[in-house]
């Protein structure tokens, strides 16, 4: 054998060999996706601007550069027993999900109110008079 051919050799035996030993991982794995749920509400009429993470920015550095491309905003009407309720998926909920309400420049006679769960669990509540932010992270 020749030296070109005995390392070609060497190679192939080298990464049959670590292949052997790696775990293996399947091609197209989807991450695992977590149900979210926002509810925001208050004890009196009022109309709200409410934003929330729908998707898990790519990198944080493309989350930074553009928020709102990645937080969209509703316009509710909210009074005792009509809440405002949106579900997502997210990959990471600990890292990305969030929930603000604010009543804006508008006038609040009461107090407004958001929870946020993940699979079912609620891991965040607060409350405020003119709004309130639920995240399991420390914006």
């Amino acid at each position: 054998m020749t030296g070109a051919v005995r390392g070609v050799v060497a190679t192939l035996v080298a990464a049959l060999l670590l292949t052997s030993v790696m775990p293996a991982t399947a091609r197209g794995d989807e991450p695992s996706m977590h149900r979210v749920t926002y509810m925001v509400s208050s004890d009196q009429p009022a109309e709200v601007d409410i934003y929330y993470r729908d998707i898990d920015p790519p990198t944080w550095a493309d989350y930074s550069h553009n928020p709102y491309e990645f937080s969209p905003k509703d316009e509710a009407s909210l009074a005792p027993g009509h809440s405002w309720v949106r579900e997502v998926s997210l990959v990471d909920p600990d890292q990305w999900a969030m929930v603000a309400v604010t009543t804006g420049p508008s006038p609040s006679a009461g107090t407004l109110r958001c929870e946020l769960a993940v699979d079912g669990v609620v891991v965040q509540s607060a409350d405020g008079p003119r709004g309130a932010l639920c995240s399991p992270r420390h914006w």
